[in-house]
C-alpha cells in the first residue's frame, strides 16, 4: 500500500507540474470525497479494507470543516503476546495442554472497524492544480471482535474469555494527526490520496495496552457551490 501511494502521489506532480505554479482563483463552498480505504494495525498483524468518505465546507480558501466517516473489514488471529497481563494469565492453565497437542493457541476472528471524525482542515492552494492539506485526527473508534473458533479447545477458551459468546465490540476516543495531496482536475472534480496515523485504546480489558493504526484513502473528490473567493 505505501508503493501504491508513492506512485499516486508521483503521477499527480508529474501530471499537474506543467500548470501548477499558479494561485488557484475557483474554489466551490462545498466537497464529497468517496474512497476506498486500506486500515493497518501492525501491533496485532490486522489489514482492513473498505470505504470512506467525508463532506467538508470551505469556510475560507486556507480552512475547511468536516466530517469523515469509514468503514473497514478484516480477519486475522489474536495470539498470547497481544493480551494484557491478567487475561494471559487466564489462559496459562490451557498452555501445557496446547503443548501436548502440538498446536497453537491463537483464536482467529474478524473484525470491522467503523471511524467517525470532524474537525478542520488546513489547505495550501497556492499551486493551480493541486491542493496540500493537513488535519488533526479526533474522533470515535468503534470496532467488532467476531472470534471464529477452529477446533473444540479454541471455543472453549473463547467462550470462557467473552462470558459463553464468541463476539464483542467496543468504542474508544482516537486522535493523531493526517494530510494528503488532491489533484484539481477541473474545479469541481479532482482525486484524491490521503494519510492519517492515529493512537487509541480499544478492548483494554483483554488486550495490552494503547496501538496505532494507519489508514490510507484514495479516491475521488466532488465540489459545489458558489465560489468562496468571489465577493
Amino acid at each position: 500500500m505505501r508503493r501504491l501511494f508513492v506512485c499516486v502521489l508521483a503521477l499527480f506532480l508529474l501530471a499537474t507540474a506543467p500548470t501548477c505554479f499558479s494561485q488557484q482563483t475557483n474554489i466551490p463552498q462545498f466537497s464529497t470525497f468517496e474512497a476506498f480505504s486500506y486500515l493497518s494495525t501492525p501491533s496485532l498483524n490486522l489489514v482492513q479494507r473498505g470505504f470512506d468518505g467525508d463532506f467538508g465546507y470551505n469556510w475560507k480558501s486556507w480552512l475547511t470543516l468536516g466530517f469523515d466517516f469509514s468503514v473497514q473489514n478484516g480477519h486475522t488471529t489474536l495470539l498470547p503476546n497481544h493480551l494484557n497481563v491478567a487475561t494471559q494469565a487466564k489462559l496459562a492453565p490451557y498452555l501445557p495442554l496446547f503443548q501436548e497437542l502440538g498446536i497453537p493457541l491463537a483464536i482467529p476472528y474478524n473484525s470491522t472497524t467503523y471511524t467517525y471524525e470532524a474537525g478542520p482542515q488546513f489547505n495550501y492552494r497556492h499551486l493551480k492544480k493541486v491542493t496540500l492539506f493537513a488535519r488533526p485526527a479526533l474522533g470515535a473508534f468503534h470496532s467488532t471482535f467476531d472470534a471464529k473458533p477452529n477446533n473444540p479447545y479454541i471455543q472453549q477458551i473463547v467462550n470462557g474469555l467473552l462470558n459463553g459468546k464468541t463476539s464483542t465490540s467496543d468504542t474508544v476516543v482516537f486522535y493523531g494527526f493526517g494530510g494528503g495531496i488532491t489533484w484539481e482536475i477541473t474545479p469541481n472534480f479532482g482525486l484524491r490520496v490521503a494519510t492519517d496515523l492515529v493512537r487509541y485504546n480499544f478492548f483494554s480489558n483483554y488486550l495490552n495496552g494503547p496501538r496505532n493504526s494507519v489508514r490510507v484513502v484514495v479516491g475521488t473528490k466532488f465540489s459545489f457551490g458558489k465560489n468562496i473567493l468571489k465577493k
